[in-house]
């Protein structure tokens, strides 16, 4: 099925990763090919190609596409296994088994006929934005963005962004925090424990294999790999990856760009108010920052010529 946007041709195609197929849409700008081109890459969790998970809907894909678009880049985007109108059970796939689709993605988008392999990017959204420096690394694209992408092992991503998120709770709850937190340390004791890929943690069934690479996880030996161009843009209110990170991706990637945006949230919205997961859902009603689009789209746009 093809159809169109204001600002591009879309297309829907298959990729077959090992078994598993899976569906994505490639946006080509308007005008003949071939293109440059990226891949974008959304967060964790059960999210399809447009970011959203049920109804927690990011709705980043279509707008990035369309910025990408109006700057002559073609994009692609995909569900990932088990969500959207890709088959299988999500849960059942692991953090190194998103990075391997991840990979047969930006090979197969290279070798499109559309598409100039030798201008081919890669951009992702916090887990999507740790799958790009490791595609950084390891499958040498044109240029990497990073969107809200930690610099430190999943584990210690996790614990920075609990305790931020408890620094934002209301005053009545804070004396359960010590409570709380020997729980939630418990829970990930059990996740960790765990050998399959899924499993029943406090009660509910997880994607545990995911859980386990994902927390083992250290980015940083791909960001030193990279040698393609960098941008990493983090929101001074992310509550989820800590705005610091900025600096290590810095130190370790020699030339990369790197912007601190007041008021953006992890969400990729600004928000004037004190940053708090409790107002996601307010957020979450507003398109993604356009500004913040463009910005990337441009960047793109001029190392990707």
């Amino acid at each position: 099925m093809n159809g169109t946007t204001h600002a591009g041709h879309d297309v829907e195609i298959t990729l077959d990763s090992g078994g598993h197929t899976l569906h994505g849409t490639l946006t080509l700008p308007p005008g003949p090919g071939p293109h440059p081109a990226a891949l974008c890459l959304p967060g964790s969790g059960k999210v399809d190609r447009d970011s959203n998970a049920g109804r927690v809907r990011m709705d980043l894909g279509v707008p990035l596409a369309q910025a990408l678009a109006r700057q002559g880049i073609a994009s692609l985007r995909y569900d990932r296994r088990g969500v959207g109108a890709s088959p299988g059970d999500w849960r059942a796939a692991g953090f190194l088994d998103n990075r391997a689709d991840a990979a047969l993605a930006l090979r197969t988008l290279r070798a499109r006929p559309e598409i100039r392999p030798d201008a081919v990017g890669v951009l992702g959204h916090s887990e999507g934005a740790v799958h790009a420096m490791g595609l950084g690394a390891h499958e040498r694209p044109a240029a990497v963005v990073l969107l809200a992408g930690y610099a430190r092992t999943g584990k210690e991503a996790l614990l920075w962004q609990a305790g931020r998120v408890a620094g934002t709770l209301p005053r009545p709850i804070r004396p359960l925090l010590p409570l709380l937190g020997r729980i939630g340390l418990r829970q990930l004791a059990a996740l960790e424990a765990t050998t399959t890929d899924v499993a029943r943690v406090g009660g509910a069934r997880v994607n545990a294999r995911w859980w386990r690479e994902q927390l083992a996880y250290d980015p940083r030996a791909d960001l030193s790999g990279i040698t393609a161009p960098v941008l990493a843009i983090t929101g001074d209110k992310d509550l989820q990856v800590d705005p610091g990170d900025l600096d290590v991706v810095a130190s370790l990637v020699p030339g990369a760009e790197i912007r601190l945006v007041p008021d953006l949230t992890h969400v990729l919205r600004r928000d004037a108010k004190a940053p708090a997961l409790t107002s996601y859902s307010r957020l979450l009603r507003q398109p993604v920052d356009s500004e913040l689009l463009a910005e990337v789209a441009l960047w793109l746009a001029q190392r990707l010529r």
